[in-house]
């Protein structure tokens, strides 16, 4: 794969096209938002981008935005020291396929990176999907496409995979270890509460128009699709 890697910490950006490279991988280095996303703008095509949150300038979140705005194919790991709930709720929702806390370690982030570049992969090219209807839901995984009675839900493609694995298995409890390898492709104790930060955005999205809850917590165990209760 080619994997952008975007940090103003030069000594990290070394690191990183290092191990990157013993992986397998072929790393090009950014110090800056501007120069990335003129990278990602023209003739270089990238899977992956390892994006620094506390860039200078341009800021990783809005250099985010401004990928996902020009709806450029490639897939987007989010670095940072904040850790708190909120920030990663932003890091989400300004994008991000991904969020990864520093410290962290150089194994799980080279498996987050294969990770998020399986989940494009599959997302563009999984043609024999099914249908699955669940009340008034209906996920159709070959147009990548979600409804809830006459709404239209835009999903991301993380929050799309995790309400497929929820509704494939609908009245039955998914426990979280499945869910995350569903979802990312793996799972580590650190990205448990990506879990959780997701199924609240994907419970915002689906109660929307005021409609009942579907999507269940089982305390200690997973989630749940189900009828309100």
């Amino acid at each position: 794969m080619r994997v952008l890697v975007v940090d103003d910490d030069e000594e990290i950006r070394i690191a990183l096209r290092r191990a990157l490279a013993l992986d397998g991988h072929d790393a090009v280095l950014e110090g800056d938002a501007e120069a990335a996303l003129a990278r990602l703008r023209g003739s270089e095509a990238f899977d992956v981008v390892v994006l620094d949150r506390g860039l200078p300038g341009v800021d990783g979140l809005e250099a985010c935005r401004r990928i996902r705005d020009a709806e450029l194919d490639v897939a987007v790991l989010m670095l940072t020291a904040l850790g708190s709930v909120r920030d990663r709720v932003d890091g989400l929702d300004a994008g991000a396929d991904d969020y990864l806390v520093k410290p962290f370690d150089i194994d799980e982030l080279l498996a987050r990176v294969r990770a998020v570049a399986r989940r494009r992969i599959v997302g563009s090219t999984d043609a024999a999907a099914a249908v699955h209807r669940f009340g008034d839901l209906v996920v159709d995984e070959a147009a990548w496409v979600v409804r809830r009675g006459d709404r239209a839900l835009e999903l991301t493609r993380t929050e799309f995979r995790l309400l497929a694995a929820l509704v494939a298995r609908a009245g039955s409890v998914v426990n979280r270890h499945d869910l995350m390898q569903a979802v990312w492709d793996y799972d580590f104790g650190t990205s448990a509460s990506n879990l959780d930060v997701y199924v609240s955005y994907l419970r915002r999205k689906l109660e929307a128009a005021g409609e009942p809850r579907i999507v269940h917590t089982v305390r200690g165990v997973g989630y749940v699709l189900r009828g309100e209760s």
